[in-house]
């Protein structure tokens, strides 16, 4: 705390992440009397890129993202051992420079705290260096916490931003390369092109352990590159992750309904279970928040709101457990490679989370990619609901 600002404020958002930096932007934009802190210890929004299908966010939300959009795309492509395809939808990246140039443009200055959250009550916090803040409603979002309850894969990633002489030759998207070597599970590169010589490539794994091998992807990234021909002459920026996939396991250990402190985000279990991707949903609950931040039970409200997107996400986490339980490693990529034959608004509803009952019969008919005994056993074992 600093000596022109008070211990004392309106809200407290705990993690400037991807759901606490949108929390706070929503606020300052629709609820800008209020006194709004943010508490993180490093950069706001942290070094990474999201990206997202036009279609993963209501209309009546892209206000809240699009001053944070860098690169745009109409359509991508995707590529399969027996398949290649093109989709026509809008794409678009935003990244955590965007999003920490936003926050600290919309915040007053004083407001944004740069230390550690020791202890997070639901009205107040503990900062790591001393002292107390506290607040009318205290938001915890600081990302992925204790997963032991829950029955996870993983997909787990690392992504440079290459510099080719001479350029790269790609003039979209390519969400997934899966025609290179499978190993530690599903595995596929994505190509962003954010300028004519500039690429990101990111070489993704849907295994089932969480441990990343960074030098070794590494490696496999510079021979991706090499086996396209292109002649990298800078690395601009790396980025790795591991995103849990949720098989299994009940709401109410992830977030008991004892705890009373609001929370959002990955932190709140709000995240695509088969794609681990967070973004659409905390577009949406930041735009929700300022009509709902002068409630005395905001905690209670927002845990009713995510025990509400953890039900609708039972058939994703279906689909998670027939992809590593069901299927052989190295034969994932069918499922994929299947998915990717689908109708482009079922491909849409499917990564917004919002598969209707007629988009699930689609995605569960014909002849299956894994075999029928193996995902009976696997459904059978697992608390999927």
């Amino acid at each position: 705390m600093t000596a022109a600002e008070p211990d004392y404020c309106d809200i407290a958002i705990v993690g400037g992440g991807l759901a606490g930096g949108l929390a706070a932007l929503a606020l300052a934009a629709k609820r800008p009397a209020l006194d709004v802190r943010l508490v993180e210890p490093g950069a706001i929004g942290g070094n990474h890129i999201w990206s997202f299908f036009d279609s993963d966010i209501a209309k009546r939300d892209r206000w809240l993202v699009a001053p944070l959009v860098r690169h745009h795309w109409d359509s991508y492509d995707v590529a399969f051992p027996a398949r290649e395809r093109r989709v026509r939808m809008g794409y678009k990246s935003i990244t955590g420079e965007a999003l920490a140039e936003a926050v600290a443009a919309a915040l007053p200055p004083g407001r944004i705290i740069a230390d550690k959250a020791k202890h997070v009550a639901p009205d107040h916090v503990l900062l790591a260096r001393g002292g107390r803040l506290s607040a009318k409603h205290v938001i915890d979002a600081r990302g992925v916490g204790k997963l032991a309850m829950l029955d996870c894969g993983w997909q787990k990633f690392v992504g440079q931003a290459l510099t080719v002489e001479g350029g790269h030759g790609i003039d979209r998207p390519l969400v997934m390369d899966a025609t290179v070597e499978q190993m530690d599970g599903y595995r596929f590169v994505y190509l962003l092109p954010f300028d004519a010589e500039t690429v990101f490539v990111e070489d993704t794994y849907y295994s089932d352990t969480p441990d990343l091998d960074v030098a070794a992807v590494r490696d496999r990234i510079a021979t991706y590159a090499a086996r396209r021909q292109w002649n990298v002459t800078a690395v601009t920026r790396e980025e790795t992750g591991v995103l849990p996939v949720v098989v299994a396991g009940a709401f109410d250990r992830l977030w008991p309904a004892i705890d009373r402190t609001a929370r959002i985000g990955v932190r709140a279990g709000v995240f695509h279970a088969m794609t681990g991707y967070s973004l659409p949903d905390a577009v949406r609950t930041a735009a929700a928040l300022p009509a709902l931040i002068d409630r005395g039970d905001l905690g209670v409200r927002l845990r009713s709101r995510a025990a509400g997107s953890w039900r609708r996400q039972r058939f994703y986490r279906m689909l998670g457990a027939l992809l590593f339980r069901a299927a052989d490693p190295g034969e994932r990529y069918r499922i994929f490679q299947r998915f990717y034959g689908l109708a482009p608004g079922l491909i849409a509803r499917f990564y917004a989370g919002r598969s209707n009952t007629a988009d699930k019969l689609r995605i569960l008919s014909g002849k299956p990619p894994v075999s029928v005994r193996r995902a009976i056993a696997a459904l059978a074992k697992l608390d999927w609901k």
